[in-house]
């Protein structure tokens, strides 16, 4: 009976063994697939701890470079700020030394101008200087003679020390002789002081009588007058503006002067030492050109003009004298071209030494 049930109902178990055999297949499987993937997981998160360990010694690294970067980026502006420091100090060197630069410069050309000045000076003392040698010659004539008078004193005196050695043993005598020739010194002096006021005012006739010789020679101009002591010429009857070469109008003029001074110096005794004295004058106004530096160089060139003119002419050299006085001694304090004119002169001083 149990028989006939078996074989007529179905028979499950194969299927269900398969399908648990099926179970366990795909449970194996899944779960291999989990290992596999549990393993690969492990892997990769073992390798991004490794790598997020290794970004963070990175980023330590960086930090230390970071803060060395930072450090040296403190130093350097501390050098900077020194080196501005130094470059500040370099640029006010540089901006003095270019003052020093500048003011050397102009010390430079001041002295090269001074240069100029004592060059023109040297030629125009060396003219003085030659004239002054021929002056030199006459004047060694005259300590010639001078020495002959020195030795007749000295013989004089060795006289009158032994009249003293002979009137010592009597006092009373002495002093009597020597109160005689106090009175007689006093005469003699006071002589002396009539002979030179008489050769005083006889100066002052000739300088009277040579300047109205000169008046009548030049006649009465507004540019040629006679203040004090003083024959007075306008420079422009003489000289070019800025020059100190005579013109033919003004050589005719001298030409005058110095034959009405030859005459009277003729008649001068040898007595009298007098001197005809020659005097540059100029206005205000500056001049700077080579040869005449300044005024001083124009009027003492002006009146050594004059001078060797008058020599030329045969006034003795030992008889004339030249000086130049610039625009120091104006005659009109103006600032007009009529004052000017009135500065710019020439003057004749009829004097004694």
């Amino acid at each position: 009976m149990f028989q006939a049930r078996s074989r007529s109902g179905i028979n499950i178990w194969p299927g269900f063994v398969d399908i648990l055999a099926t179970l366990l297949l795909m449970f194996v499987f899944v779960l291999t697939i989990f290992m596999v993937s549990q393993h690969y997981l492990s892997e990769a998160l073992s390798g991004r701890t490794s790598a997020l360990r290794q970004l963070e010694a990175d980023i330590q690294a960086l930090a230390d470079v970071l803060a060395l970067e930072r450090s040296r980026s403190a130093e350097l502006s501390t050098e900077l700020e020194r080196l501005q420091s130094e470059l500040a100090a370099t640029i006010g060197a540089r901006e003095l030394a270019e003052e020093q630069r500048a003011a050397l410069t102009e010390q430079l050309a001041r002295t090269e101008q001074q240069l100029a000045e004592a060059r023109s000076r040297a030629g125009s003392l060396q003219a003085e200087l030659e004239q002054q040698g021929a002056a030199l010659v006459q004047a060694e004539t005259r300590a010639g003679t001078a020495e002959e008078e020195v030795a007749r004193l000295n013989r004089q005196l060795s006289a009158l020390r032994e009249q003293l050695t002979r009137l010592e043993g009597a006092l009373e005598i002495a002093e009597s002789t020597v109160a005689r020739q106090q009175v007689q010194i006093e005469e003699l002096g006071q002589r002396l002081n009539v002979a030179l006021a008489s050769k005083v005012q006889e100066l002052q006739r000739y300088r009277s009588e040579f300047f109205g010789r000169l008046r009548a020679v030049l006649g009465d101009r507004p540019d040629i007058r006679i203040v004090g002591d003083r024959f007075v010429f306008q420079s422009e009857l003489f000289f070019e503006s800025g020059s100190a070469e005579i013109g033919a109008s003004g050589r005719q003029q001298l030409a005058q002067v110095a034959e009405t001074l030859k005459t009277l110096a003729a008649q001068i005794p040898d007595d009298i030492d007098w001197v005809l004295q020659v005097e540059g004058h100029t206005d205000i106004r500056p001049i700077n050109t080579p040869t005449f530096p300044s005024n001083w160089e124009l009027s003492a060139a002006r009146a050594i003009s004059i001078v060797h003119f008058l020599i030329e002419r045969g006034i003795p050299a030992d008889r004339l004298a030249a000086a130049g006085f610039g625009e120091f001694q104006p005659v009109d304090p103006g600032r007009s071209e009529e004052a000017y004119r009135r500065n710019r002169r020439i003057e004749l001083k009829f004097t004694n030494r």
